[in-house]
């Protein structure tokens, strides 16, 4: 295989692994930059993948081929709705933020498992018969060299995580919404004194951040795997955390380093096809990708500028 077909084979997986980090890591983005740290993002992203699957199962014959996305909607608003358990306990009752992630990862799991269990009576649901769909771009696609790369055969979902990306950035930086979310994020007792309400900027932000990383869960189930069981995730969660900080806490650099672990996945996937790579024992490209998410939060969790009010409950009137 010549460079330029490497690039053509590896640049469209590449793209399709990173979306769902790209939604998740984004919606981490936004709690987090509101102050409210998330590091339940796995538990919702599995609650989407379930539910995505769940829907579409049930529901292909309804709506026909416009099942996978109305799967991602109702992926969106169900995760966003468990999200608000994280956002009770963590801002109505001051709980500790990171215990409050950790039990929604474990709770997240263990209601779509019980939930598969007792629907399918086994450990996974049937295969859906109706994936998200491949699309080529009109023109672009035939651009030479980056035509095929970027614009051919890539899922729709891939297109909508980059847009998605710069979307965030316009909101959170040029709109006076993400101004006053950023604020609460920074200094919440100024942001009160100038009228913005602290509570539900934050609210608003941690549900922002399930319905997002819902959308992540249910297009990985429905893009990667076509199924949901125990392994749907995998981690895909983390990965998204990882990419959040390893991106500054901003949604482009967010989509950058989601590409990035995007790629790892890849490569896990694609080394037996590489020549080059079929000398290397395929375990070591499979754990790549955690590997190098060990080694992001690891060396940038403490150069990383978090906001500074981030893990902090805000009390009204103190100082």
């Amino acid at each position: 295989m010549s460079f330029l077909g490497f690039l053509y084979f590896i640049v469209p997986i590449t793209i399709a692994y990173a979306a769902p980090i790209i939604f998740t890591a984004i919606g981490g983005v936004f709690s987090e930059r509101s102050g409210v740290v998330n590091i339940g993002l796995e538990g919702l992203m599995v609650m989407g993948a379930f539910i995505g699957i769940i829907f579409n199962l049930f529901f292909a014959e309804t709506f026909g081929a416009w099942t996978p996305w109305i799967a991602l909607l109702v992926a969106m608003v169900v995760s966003a709705l468990f999200s608000i358990i994280h956002a009770v306990a963590s801002i109505s009752f001051r709980a500790d933020q990171v215990v409050s992630g950790v039990a929604i990862n474990m709770l997240g799991i263990a209601v779509a498992l019980f939930s598969v269990k007792m629907i399918f009576d086994k450990g996974q649901t049937d295969f859906i018969q109706r994936n998200i769909p491949l699309i080529n771009i009109p023109i672009l696609k035939d651009i030479p060299i980056l035509g095929p790369m970027f614009f051919k055969g890539l899922y729709g979902s891939s297109i909508a995580a980059i847009a998605l990306a710069f979307l965030a950035w316009f909101i959170l930086y040029k709109t006076p919404f993400g101004l006053r979310l950023r604020s609460v994020g920074e200094h919440p007792m100024a942001a009160d004194t100038m009228g913005i309400n602290v509570t539900k900027i934050r609210y608003i932000a941690v549900i922002i951040s399930g319905g997002l990383a819902g959308i992540g869960g249910a297009i990985y189930s429905q893009t990667m795997t076509g199924d949901f069981g125990h392994a749907t995730i995998n981690g895909q969660g983390f990965m998204a955390l990882a990419a959040m900080i390893f991106g500054k806490w901003h949604p482009i650099g967010a989509m950058g380093a989601a590409l990035f672990f995007g790629f790892a996945q890849a490569l896990a996937i694609s080394s037996a096809n590489i020549q080059i790579m079929q000398s290397v024992p395929a375990v070591y490209f499979h754990i790549l990708p955690y590997v190098l998410t060990i080694l992001a939060l690891a060396g940038f969790i403490g150069r990383a500028n978090a906001p500074k009010a981030i893990g902090q409950p805000y009390i009204k009137g103190n100082r």
